[in-house]
Protein backbone atom coordinates (compact mmCIF):
# COMPACT_ATOMS: atom_id res chain seq x y z
CA UNK A 1 0.00 0.00 0.00
CA UNK A 2 1.37 3.42 -0.92
CA UNK A 3 1.35 6.56 1.21
CA UNK A 4 -1.58 8.92 0.65
CA UNK A 5 -0.90 11.91 -1.59
CA UNK A 6 -1.25 14.99 0.62
CA UNK A 7 0.31 17.46 -1.86
CA UNK A 8 -1.50 20.80 -2.05
CA UNK A 9 -1.10 23.16 -4.98
CA UNK A 10 -2.01 26.81 -4.50
CA UNK A 11 -2.80 28.72 -7.68
CA UNK A 12 -3.15 32.50 -7.20
CA UNK A 13 -3.64 34.86 -10.13
CA UNK A 14 -2.73 38.51 -9.63
CA UNK A 15 -3.76 41.66 -11.49
CA UNK A 16 -0.91 44.13 -11.09
CA UNK A 17 -1.75 47.83 -10.90
CA UNK A 18 -0.81 49.89 -13.97
CA UNK A 19 2.80 51.00 -13.88
CA UNK A 20 3.66 48.65 -11.00
CA UNK A 21 4.92 45.57 -12.86
CA UNK A 22 8.63 46.24 -12.21
CA UNK A 23 7.92 46.74 -8.51
CA UNK A 24 5.80 43.56 -8.42
CA UNK A 25 8.51 41.55 -10.19
CA UNK A 26 11.06 42.78 -7.65
CA UNK A 27 8.77 41.53 -4.88
CA UNK A 28 8.50 38.12 -6.54
CA UNK A 29 12.28 37.69 -6.26
CA UNK A 30 11.97 38.35 -2.54
CA UNK A 31 9.10 35.83 -2.31
CA UNK A 32 11.23 33.16 -3.98
CA UNK A 33 14.22 33.86 -1.74
CA UNK A 34 12.08 33.74 1.41
CA UNK A 35 10.38 30.52 0.28
CA UNK A 36 13.66 28.80 -0.62
CA UNK A 37 14.24 27.64 2.98
CA UNK A 38 10.78 26.09 3.46
CA UNK A 39 11.20 22.34 3.81
CA UNK A 40 7.58 21.58 2.84
CA UNK A 41 7.67 23.50 -0.45
CA UNK A 42 7.98 21.26 -3.51
CA UNK A 43 8.02 24.03 -6.13
CA UNK A 44 7.56 27.80 -6.29
CA UNK A 45 7.85 30.29 -9.16
CA UNK A 46 6.09 33.21 -10.78
CA UNK A 47 4.99 33.60 -14.39
CA UNK A 48 3.61 36.59 -16.26
CA UNK A 49 1.23 37.36 -19.12
CA UNK A 50 1.76 40.85 -20.48
CA UNK A 51 2.20 43.78 -18.14
CA UNK A 52 -0.62 43.20 -15.66
CA UNK A 53 -1.25 39.47 -15.12
CA UNK A 54 0.88 37.32 -12.82
CA UNK A 55 0.59 33.79 -11.51
CA UNK A 56 2.41 31.99 -8.72
CA UNK A 57 2.99 28.29 -9.33
CA UNK A 58 3.40 26.73 -5.91
CA UNK A 59 3.09 23.28 -4.38
CA UNK A 60 3.50 21.97 -0.85
CA UNK A 61 3.76 18.62 0.88
CA UNK A 62 0.46 19.16 2.69
CA UNK A 63 -1.86 21.80 4.18
CA UNK A 64 0.47 22.34 7.15
CA UNK A 65 3.25 23.34 4.74
CA UNK A 66 0.86 25.77 3.00
CA UNK A 67 0.08 27.40 6.34
CA UNK A 68 3.79 27.59 7.24
CA UNK A 69 4.43 29.29 3.89
CA UNK A 70 1.66 31.84 4.43
CA UNK A 71 3.12 32.71 7.82
CA UNK A 72 6.61 32.99 6.33
CA UNK A 73 5.61 35.34 3.48
CA UNK A 74 2.76 37.22 5.19
CA UNK A 75 4.50 40.61 5.23
CA UNK A 76 5.58 40.26 1.58
CA UNK A 77 2.05 39.29 0.58
CA UNK A 78 0.83 42.50 2.21
CA UNK A 79 3.31 44.48 0.11
CA UNK A 80 2.21 42.66 -3.05
CA UNK A 81 -1.47 43.29 -2.33
CA UNK A 82 -0.76 47.02 -2.02
CA UNK A 83 0.09 47.07 -5.77
CA UNK A 84 -1.99 44.15 -7.02
CA UNK A 85 -5.07 42.12 -6.31
CA UNK A 86 -5.69 38.40 -6.31
CA UNK A 87 -8.33 37.88 -8.97
CA UNK A 88 -8.58 34.12 -8.53
CA UNK A 89 -7.28 31.56 -6.08
CA UNK A 90 -7.44 27.83 -6.68
CA UNK A 91 -6.42 25.15 -4.22
CA UNK A 92 -5.69 21.69 -5.64
CA UNK A 93 -5.20 18.66 -3.45
CA UNK A 94 -6.86 15.90 -1.49
CA UNK A 95 -10.19 16.88 0.06
CA UNK A 96 -8.89 15.65 3.43
CA UNK A 97 -6.48 18.63 3.52
CA UNK A 98 -9.05 21.31 2.63
CA UNK A 99 -10.58 21.77 6.09
CA UNK A 100 -7.20 22.98 7.36
CA UNK A 101 -7.11 25.69 4.65
CA UNK A 102 -10.69 26.93 4.35
CA UNK A 103 -10.61 29.43 7.22
CA UNK A 104 -7.04 30.77 6.71
CA UNK A 105 -7.71 31.35 2.99
CA UNK A 106 -11.35 32.49 3.29
CA UNK A 107 -10.59 36.17 2.60
CA UNK A 108 -9.34 35.20 -0.88
CA UNK A 109 -12.52 33.23 -1.71
CA UNK A 110 -10.64 30.18 -3.04
CA UNK A 111 -12.08 27.51 -5.27
CA UNK A 112 -11.14 24.02 -4.04
CA UNK A 113 -10.38 21.26 -6.55
CA UNK A 114 -10.30 17.78 -4.96
CA UNK A 115 -7.95 15.19 -6.42
CA UNK A 116 -9.59 12.19 -7.96
CA UNK A 117 -8.30 8.88 -6.59
CA UNK A 118 -6.00 6.84 -8.80
CA UNK A 119 -3.64 9.58 -9.94
CA UNK A 120 0.12 9.32 -10.26
CA UNK A 121 2.70 11.04 -8.07
CA UNK A 122 6.39 10.18 -8.18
Amino acid sequence: MSNPDTCCGIVPYFKVAPGKLAEFKALTLRFVEKTRSETGCAYYAFSFDGDSAAHCREGYDDAAAVLAHLENVGALLGEALAISEITRLEVHGPATEFDKLREPLAAFKPQFFALQAGGLRR
